[in-house]
């Protein structure tokens, strides 16, 4: 199975208890339950304002990481990413 990733956040999804919701309550399998639950996004934010969320996991992303990347790094890599994700595509 190809690894899935959060269409807002980028998150690895793993684990089905990681899938966000849809209204009707089945699994959503392109956004996690962090971003999206009950058929809804969780935060109305833009791109920019989601890489912050993002970033201040990023000590956490950091520890289960072979290369530690800087708060710097890590925006300039989202910046990179996040606009290929089905959320923020234009």
């Amino acid at each position: 199975m190809e690894k899935q990733f959060c269409q807002s956040c980028g998150m690895p999804m793993d684990t089905p208890e990681l899938f966000g919701t849809n209204a009707d309550g089945s699994k959503n399998e392109d956004y996690c339950t962090y971003c999206f639950k009950d058929g809804k996004f969780t935060q109305d934010v833009t791109m920019d304002e989601m890489i912050d969320v993002c970033l201040e996991h990023l000590d956490e992303f950091n520890k289960d990481s072979e290369k530690k990347v800087t708060a710097d790094e890590a925006k300039t890599m989202m910046k990179e990413y996040f606009p290929t994700l089905k959320r923020w595509k234009k």
